[in-house]
């Protein structure tokens, strides 16, 4: 058995099991949404964090990265058991044709599996569904599992996302929200150590763009 996995969240910068390979590439009729609790990493059970799923979306891409896991079967068993304990909130195993960049017409990889949700909050009791956009960057900033805060999560998956050159609009928009929230409390009061170093470091916003059409370049 050989399995490929295509990473869309944490994933894509913390893969945290042995890979044979990596490659950058998009899957389609797929966007992100930050419409998943997250209760043992970036939350609690009592206070759940919000990270990202998948959601539906005809005509939409969404970049990220494939990784190859081979080498036998105690190595693939191994990484597979891995995923689901990390994924757990996920309760889906979905197969999708991955597409590596520079080739947006044949599938690079068919059969690679990404962990979604159910977006039904009765079946899927991780499902969070939509919040008021308004109240998502105070909340992001004060939620804290044993990963680390929410706000960390957003940084991470923003600048992951920055690195491999393959930005998501909504996922910059979020973030320039969030830093907006962190310069106005620099302003009234004492911050802890985590925004502090996020008010400095993460990143001075970052300018939207139209996000990458999937267009042939050299990879």
């Amino acid at each position: 058995m050989v399995f490929w996995v295509f990473g869309y969240g944490s994933l894509v910068w913390n893969p945290g099991f042995e890979v044979d390979e990596k490659v950058i590439g998009f899957i389609k009729d797929y966007r992100r949404v930050f419409d998943l609790a997250c209760i043992d990493h970036r939350g609690t059970p009592e206070h759940p964090a919000r990270t990202c799923t998948l959601e539906e979306c005809e005509g939409s891409v969404c970049w990220g990265a494939a990784y190859c896991v081979r080498g036998g079967p105690e190595k693939e068993i191994a990484a597979m058991e891995y995923l689901e304990r990390r994924e757990c909130e996920y309760d889906h195993k979905t197969l999708v044709d991955f597409y590596k960049e520079g080739d947006s017409e044949q599938p690079f990889v068919t059969g690679v599996i990404v962990f979604t949700s159910t977006p039904d909050k009765i079946s899927n009791k991780y499902y969070l569904g939509p919040a008021p956009w308004r109240t998502w960057p105070h909340k992001l900033q004060q939620l804290f599992g044993p990963c680390g805060n929410n706000m960390d999560y957003l940084f991470l998956l923003e600048k992951a996302l920055f690195d491999i050159g393959h930005e998501d609009d909504y996922v910059i928009e979020l973030a320039n929200e969030v830093r907006k929230v962190l310069g106005g409390l620099s302003k009234g009061k004492k911050l802890s150590t985590s925004s502090q170093l996020h008010l400095k470091s993460s990143l001075s916003p970052l300018k939207l763009r139209t996000l990458p059409e999937a267009i042939a370049m050299d990879s």
